[in-house]
């Protein structure tokens, strides 16, 4: 069974930095789409970014490209996500998800079957 534990979130500044984990358990993860998805209050769940865990191939939503970047340590078992230039509209409860390859739509929280129980990231004004 597939275990996902969210580190790293916390309380940042506008144009802060902030790096979250993903400790992965349960089993080898070769054929597995990593993703990021967050939460803000009162609004749906949203995909933020993914990886392919064999190839590295990365996907990014459009609000945070260029911002954020996806990473994965094979040895360690972990997925990374670096969040650059917060800003405010980034507050939310950050999740890590796991999907078995094929995905339909990488983008699509329903194509992942594990999930964290999340953290939060807050950024002030």
């Amino acid at each position: 069974q597939v275990q996902l534990v969210e580190s790293g979130g916390g309380l940042v500044q506008a144009g802060d930095s902030l790096r979250l984990s993903c400790s992965a358990s349960g089993r080898t993860f070769s054929g597995y789409v990593m993703g990021w998805f967050r939460q803000a209050p009162g609004k749906e769940r949203e995909f933020v970014a993914a990886i392919y865990w064999t190839a590295g191939t990365r996907y990014y939503a459009d609000s945070v490209n260029g911002r954020f970047s996806i990473s994965r340590d094979n040895a360690k078992n972990t997925v990374s996500l670096q969040m650059n230039s917060l800003n405010p509209e980034d507050t939310a409860v950050y999740y890590c998800a796991a999907g078995v390859r094929p995905l339909r739509a990488i983008e699509a929280s329903s194509e992942y079957g594990s999930w964290g129980q999340g953290t939060q990231v807050t950024v002030s004004s």
